[in-house]
Order: C-alpha cells, then structure tokens, then sequence
C-alpha cells in the first residue's frame, strides 16, 4: 500500500513539475530592437540587425555608418553572454547569413569558409573527404567568426587554441578596406583579431587547416581527484594513443567536488574501420534529457539524480567507438534554457596543472559558503600558448567550465557577481586566468591581472580603429 502510494505520489510530482517546467519556458515577445545574447543579462535597444549577405554590401553599411556617425557592432550565434555581439543604438551585423563553405584543398588539408558558417558545416563539407577539425568547441553550433574572436580552445590534447589551427583570413577594416591576414602579412592584427571579441573589423573568408578524420576507442575512467595531474600527464599526454580527453567533476551534494571521471579516445588499432562510423550523428532524446536536466537546476536530489545516471553512463570498462567528427559535435540542444525569471550561464577559470588538487580544496570551501547553483564543472586541458594578445593560458593549464543557474533579477546578479569576483581572486592567487566571452562580473583589476596585455590591447584597438567604429558592450566595459 505505502509503495502504491509514492508511485502515485512520484506521478504527481513529475506531473507538476512538467507543467511547471513548460511555464518557466514561457516570455513575452519583446521589442524588436531588444537585443539580447544567450545570457540575457545584458539586455540592450539597438539601433537595427542588419544580416550579412555580400562584402559589397558590408562596404556600404560601412560607409553610411560613418557618414551618420552609427556604432557597429558585430554578431554570429551570440553565445557570449557579456554583451559582445550588440551596443546600445548599433547596427548589429549578423554574419549568420554569410556562411558558405568556398572551397576544401584535400591535398594541403585546408578548407576556405565565409565566417558565418557554422562547424557543423565545416564538418558536412569535410567528412566525406576523410577530413576533420583540429581545434574548436566541443558542440559544433558557433560560427567560425565566433570562434575566432573568442579565441575557443576544445578537447584534442594534442592542438592548443584556435589560433593555431588559422591559416590565414580576410578582414574588412573600418574603412573598408579588406586586409590579407595570416602570420606573414599583417601578422600583428592577426594576434588581435583571435580573441577580440569584433573591435578590429568584419571577419570575411578564413583559411582553416585541417587533420585527418580517425577512429576512437572511447573509454572511462573514476579517479581520485587528488590524482589527477599525475594521471593526466603520465597516462594521458605522455600517450601518444590519445587525442582528446575530457573529464567531469561531480556537483552533487553527496559527492561534492570529490569523485571524478576521465574519458580518453585511443586511436583505434584493432580492427574497427572508420568507415563503419563516420557518418555524421545528430541528436537523440533531447525532450527526455532536457527535462532530467531540469530537475538538477531546482533540487539538490536532482544534482545527486543526474551524476548517478552519469555514473552508469560512463562507467569504467565500458566502450565504445566513435570518429573524430562525431566526438566534435555532442550532444547540446538539452541544454537550451529560457527561464522565465532565471537563466544559466558559464564561466571558465584556468589554473595550472599541478595546482588543480589545491585549488579544487579551496573551491570548494567557497561554493559551499556562497552556495552558488552549479549544474555541471567539466575539466579540459589547455597548453601554453601566447600568440593571441589576450592569451589565457601563459603555462598548461586545466580548464574548468562552469554552468551556473542564477536568477535575472539585480539582486540575484549582485549576488552572483560578488561570488565570481571571490572566485577570480582564487584563480589569480595561482597564477591562473578566467575567460572572458561571460558577463561582466570580473572587475577592470581582475582583467588586468589576469590578462596583462589588456592596455596594450585596447590601445591598438583605437590605433586600428581610431573613430571606433567596431564596439560592444564588453568595450564599454572594459576598455573605456
């Protein structure tokens, strides 16, 4: 009888919920000109969105920008969640529309996209030559230009930031005038442009190398977190049968920041041929997961819900084969979320490798003081590199990407910003650093301690762009 009576109980719940879950969806069509990114914490009016189409017609809007004296700045899938795709009375260039694949060199390894396409067409237009991606997000739904100005790093152990992989593209400068860009020729906008967020110009066609699209034999393992930088430099990047890694921390209440699990892709050397699963995968259950999803964002018995099913997901000895095109494009729509009065959003902090232990012991002591709502920590590896102006990573460095749930009201975000801030100095105490796509939390001392090319860049931001053309309201921020 009493079991009878929590199933109904349990239908009840899951039923209300449901509902519940439906109504949080729910908002308002706001004004047109409202422009806001996938944040929504920096909602602003713009002046219009005009779509990219063809160069000549990004000359003209250049052109009557500075006849009238208009503010431009730029937009792909405007996942950065700091207001760096709008500004207040801007025209918002949308290079969505401007995203045809030019050309694949399958002898040189090289493909030629306009920088509105997508990874996911890079990927559609390579796979059937063998091809793959070097480096990018794990989810393949940014546009290249995006990807660029963020100056993205992914999960192959083996490559480091975007800019390595760029061969060279085209930039459309404030004037109008399209520039050549590579390592050769124009070499300095080159370290700008990586990871400068759209204030040096219009990003054209981009000239990306390419690599070899392989097999996988995927593979987990649970690790005491203690562990981990021995384990990942000795069995991991001391392999050379791994190209990519990637690995969890839990943020459940029952196991917080303690239990851990890596998963390695071991080019396949036993049989299995790539042509039995290289084509392409899209996604499955997304209503089904979105929903489980769901249940972490409100209840800590959710959290705990969520790394069980992911303990059986991803348990040891289990595995399982996959390609290298289909590993760089997971699973991602689950996680599309527009609460009504709460939104999530990420931050990423890099700390070096043989620091991760003391500083996930220290992390620790302050989510649990602050109690900030975090749905997931995903850990990656990041090598040195310092070609990009505003490098992260000025040693290797772990990455952690945070999704946090917070409210939208002031309060909430005051709350939210003066935890993130406590977070960031714990980074900069080990010579860390934090990404800088995410709301403005961090404060202008932050960004200088963690990025010390900050005033040089913004100078040569206004030696580039003298009327500044090309804002954003990371700019305002940040380099005012």
């Amino acid at each position: 009888m009493k079991k009878k009576v929590l199933v109904i109980l349990l239908i009840l719940f899951m039923g209300g919920y449901g509902a519940f879950f439906v109504y949080s969806f729910q908002h308002k069509a706001g004004d047109e000109h409202l422009m806001a990114d996938v944040g929504r914490l920096v909602p602003v009016k713009v002046r219009e969105v005009v779509q990219g189409q063809e160069v000549d017609q990004m000359k003209y809007l250049l052109k009557e920008a500075e006849d009238k004296n208009f503010k431009i700045s730029i937009a792909g899938k405007q996942h950065s969640q700091g207001g760096h795709t709008y500004y207040k009375d801007a025209i918002v260039m949308d290079m969505t529309t401007f995203n045809k694949v030019l050309k694949v060199d399958e002898k040189e390894k090289v493909v030629t996209v306009q920088s509105g396409a997508t990874w996911e067409d890079v990927q559609e237009a390579v796979n059937p030559y063998g091809l793959s991606v070097k480096t990018m997000q794990a989810p393949n739904i940014f546009t290249v230009g995006g990807s660029m100005s963020v100056n993205v790093h992914g999960r192959d152990i083996r490559y480091g930031p975007l800019i390595e992989s760029i061969k060279a593209f085209r930039l459309m400068n404030a004037d109008g005038k399209i520039l050549n860009v590579s390592r050769n020729e124009n070499e300095e906008l080159f370290r700008l442009v990586h990871g400068g967020y759209g204030l040096f110009g219009i990003i054209l066609d981009v000239d990306i190398e390419l690599t070899d699209d392989v097999l996988y034999r995927v593979e987990n393992e649970w690790i005491n977190y203690h562990d981990y930088p021995e384990y990942f430099k000795e069995k991991v990047l001391a392999n050379p049968e791994v190209d990519m890694h990637n690995s969890r921390i839990s943020v459940a209440p029952n196991y917080f920041l303690t239990e851990m699990y890596v998963t390695n892709y071991y080019l396949e050397k036993q049989g299995k041929k790539l042509e039995d699963y290289n084509e392409l995968q899209g996604e499955k259950f997304v209503r089904r997961n979105k929903f489980a999803f769901g249940l972490s964002r409100k209840f800590d018995w959710g959290k705990n819900f969520v790394w069980y099913v992911q303990k059986h997901a991803f348990k040891e000895g289990k595995v399982e084969w996959t390609s290298r095109n289909n590993v760089m494009r997971p699973e991602i729509k689950f996680l599309d979320y527009e609460g009504k009065n709460d939104t999530d959003i990420l931050q990423e902090y890099f700390v070096p490798v043989d620091e991760f232990p003391n500083f996930i012991d220290r992390l620790r002591d302050i989510l649990e003081e602050e109690h900030l709502n975090v749905l997931n920590i995903t850990v990656r590896y990041v090598p040195k590199n310092d070609e990009a102006f505003l490098s992260y990573a000025n040693q290797d460095m772990f990455a952690l990407v945070f999704l946090i749930n917070q409210g939208t009201s002031k309060e909430e975000i005051e709350k939210t910003g003066k935890t993130v801030r406590k977070l960031i100095d714990l980074v900069l105490d080990f010579d860390g650093s934090y990404y800088l796509p995410y709301y403005h939390y961090p404060s202008k001392e932050q960004m200088k301690e963690a990025y010390p090319n900050a005033d040089l860049f913004f100078e040569k931001k206004r030696e580039y762009d003298s009327e500044e053309r090309f804002v954003n309201q990371f700019y305002e921020e940040y380099g005012k």
